[in-house]
């Protein structure tokens, strides 16, 4: 007898890079050299502040159940570092501390979306936020948004496309894959019109740390009246500033009428998040610790001020700074044949022919996928500078070959 998957679990793509990435560990298993430019990861690990803060933790009565909210000093201290960062008053009881981004933004589409609830957001944007829709019976409906948007929504967009089934507006700022943000006047007129039509505005906050230029780097939060507005949540997570990918711990603000049900659905679906990470997690948030993570986020801009350049004089058009996170959008179809059609195929070619592993535009939406490869910066500068060596000669190959 065969067990037969839900009709749900069709509506979720996999992540086709995972293809090249098996692939990737094929070739390095037979002896090549892989520089990874595909995995959206900080290379740095966490600090050793923070894994030593996890050893003091390793006793009896720390590996307890925490309240599904999260601890209140962790709660507390994140409020404190809203105060200290962004000038922002955000209560301790705004604030849950979740089971990384993702379990912020699962309790977010568990709490809001009933089936048919459409929610905008950016083509291209991160495969899982439409997938969190998807799995609760809403409809993501991707916004083509171009060069000429910086790969944002935009509030007129936003406006163009509500309609009677339109629930919200989900959004991140830096995005992947584009590293691109969006300026506090826009994002408090997308907050207008969102409020305007009674629906709900969601920001993915979560490379919010890694912002180079000091227009990126404000929070939704300090908008005026936005947290007054009611309809505001915010997801943050410790992976990416904070260096802890497998600690799977974020967090998100929302408005106090929506804690108890985000509390409640916890409760039953996570019960809290790792008790050891959130311990730890602590001594993220204090001074010397923040200044490691401050000195890694200037050694990403430094390494962002080489590729991106890199990049545009061998050809392939990056049409818009990345002023955030670690990722670099490219258009590549001037290096596109017929016997290497699209950039999932570009993407394979590069991998076997140099060893450089970068992930095509097929993940992020439908919006051109085929023209463009997202970089990751996330490697050390010897690493991007070799790396940037092979691809060239990958490029130079086939536009002689053209």
């Amino acid at each position: 007898m065969s067990i037969t998957p839900s009709p749900r679990s069709f509506n979720i793509a996999p992540f086709h890079v995972m293809e090249l990435v098996k692939h990737a560990q094929i070739l390095a298993d037979q002896g090549r050299s892989i520089i990874h430019l595909s995995i959206g990861e900080p290379d740095f690990g966490t600090p050793q502040p923070v894994l030593d803060a996890l050893k003091q933790q390793l006793v009896p009565e720390r590996t307890a159940y925490t309240p599904a909210l999260g601890t209140a000093a962790l709660r507390q201290t994140i409020a404190a570092f809203y105060r200290s960062r962004h000038g922002v008053v955000v209560p301790m009881e705004d604030i849950m501390v979740t089971a990384g981004a993702s379990g912020a933004l699962l309790l977010t589409a568990a709490a809001l979306i009933a089936p048919g609830d459409e929610i905008l957001m950016p083509d291209p944007s991160y495969p899982c936020n439409r997938h969190f829709v998807t799995a609760f019976e809403g409809v993501a409906r991707a916004i083509p948004c171009g060069a000429a948007e910086r790969f944002q929504l935009t509030a007129a967009m936003v406006e163009q496309h509500w309609n009677a089934s339109t629930r919200g507006v989900l959004i991140a700022s830096p995005s992947n894959p584009t590293g691109t943000t969006i300026s506090p006047a826009e994002l408090a007129d997308i907050l207008a019109v969102v409020s305007a039509r009674g629906g709900v505005l969601i920001v993915d906050e979560i490379y919010l740390g890694l912002s180079y230029e000091e227009a990126g780097s404000h929070s939704v939060l300090e908008l005026k009246g936005a947290r007054a507005a009611g309809n505001l949540i915010v997801i943050n997570s410790f992976s990416k500033y904070f260096n802890m990918t497998g600690w799977r711990l974020g967090w998100l603000v929302a408005p106090p009428d929506l804690m108890p049900v985000f509390e409640k659905l916890a409760q039953n679906l996570f019960i809290c998040p790792s008790a050891l990470a959130q311990h730890a997690a602590l001594t993220c948030f204090e001074p010397a610790t923040l200044a490691i993570y401050d000195q890694r986020r200037d050694e990403f801009k430094r390494r962002r001020d080489f590729i991106v350049p890199a990049l545009r004089a061998m050809g392939l058009d990056v049409p818009v700074m990345p002023d955030g996170a670690f990722y670099v959008y490219a258009d590549c179809s001037r290096f596109l044949t017929p016997a290497v059609p699209d950039s999932y195929a570009l993407a394979l070619h590069i991998l076997e022919t140099s060893g450089v592993s970068v992930v095509p535009g097929k993940d992020f939406g439908n919006n051109q996928p085929e023209r463009w490869l997202r970089f990751t910066y996330a490697n050390s500068m010897e690493n991007l500078i070799e790396a940037m060596r092979r691809l060239a000669g990958v490029l130079a190959g086939l536009a002689a070959s053209r």
